[in-house]
């Protein structure tokens, strides 16, 4: 009885492969080998043929194929195009600047006649802050002569509430009126961009830019007069309705607004009249 072989006598056990002509039975290529050699063999095929691919994938364009690929081969497409298009505009930029270049020294264009952005922009800036219809010019002659002579105008006792007046800010009281003491007015504060809001339908009759990079408001409701000071910006401008509880700018981040409530030429207490 032949005795059982081992795992390893049976993968180191020889064989030949052999090829044979069938006519004359000789032998034409043989090979001899085991079970572990061709193991061997067929592994190392498998890491050739991965290797092989792997370089394909990695250093042809194939690769674009996979997925994964083509999303970096678009983004890589976005920038470059992106990069032209800043060249591009480069390019259009030098062109400019070298055509007038050209006309300054071929004395198409006087030098001293040029001035600077920012000598243009502050002229720019007065002539906007200087630039008032005939009715702000007349309010603002009221208003200024109210204001010299305020301690005679002012009427310490509230007048009588005649309307219902809105809230004109969701904020804090953070000065009270006190005519007495040259403070005819509130002065409410809150956080950034809380609406500013009229306390009664009216219209707009004056807007100015102030400068501390403030805006203020003053809008006429019949014989009210109610006076915005210190908004972060404006949403309306001179001679638009406004209905009571729109909205009229927004509050300023770091500045508090300044309220006044005038009535028939009288400043008047907004706290007795107003809910803050």
């Amino acid at each position: 009885m032949e005795k059982k072989q081992t795992f390893w006598q049976r993968m180191t056990r020889k064989y030949r492969l052999s090829v044979t002509d069938d006519h004359s039975l000789k032998q034409m290529w043989s090979i001899r080998g085991n079970w572990l050699i061709v193991i061997l063999s067929l592994i190392v095929l498998f890491l050739l043929t991965l290797m092989t691919l792997s370089a394909i994938i990695i250093y042809s364009p194939a690769r674009n194929l996979l997925p994964g690929y083509r999303e970096d081969v678009r983004q890589q497409v976005v920038e470059e195009s992106a990069r032209v298009d800043s060249l591009t505009q480069e390019m259009v930029l030098q062109r400019q600047y070298l055509d007038m270049l050209k006309q300054v020294v071929a004395g198409d264009v006087q030098t001293d006649s040029l001035q600077p952005l920012d000598s243009v922009q502050i002229v720019m800036r007065e002539q906007l802050l200087e630039a008032k219809n005939a009715a702000t010019e007349e309010f603002m002659a009221q208003y200024e002569e109210k204001e010299s002579n305020r301690f005679q105008l002012f009427d310490i006792q509230s007048a009588a509430p005649v309307y219902t007046l809105i809230r004109p800010l969701e904020g804090v009281v953070m000065e009270h009126f006190n005519a007495e003491q040259g403070h005819p007015y509130v002065t409410l504060r809150s956080t950034n961009d809380t609406p500013l809001t009229a306390v009664l339908s009216g219209v707009v009759v004056y807007t100015d830019y102030e400068l501390d990079n403030t805006y203020s408001i003053v809008v006429l409701h019949e014989s009210y007069l109610s006076v915005y000071e210190h908004a972060a910006g404006l949403l309306k401008k001179t001679g638009d309705p406004v209905q009571a509880g729109e909205t009229l700018g927004m509050a300023a981040d770091g500045k508090d607004i300044t309220f006044y409530l005038w009535h028939d030429g009288k400043c008047v207490n907004p706290e007795e009249m107003i809910a803050f």
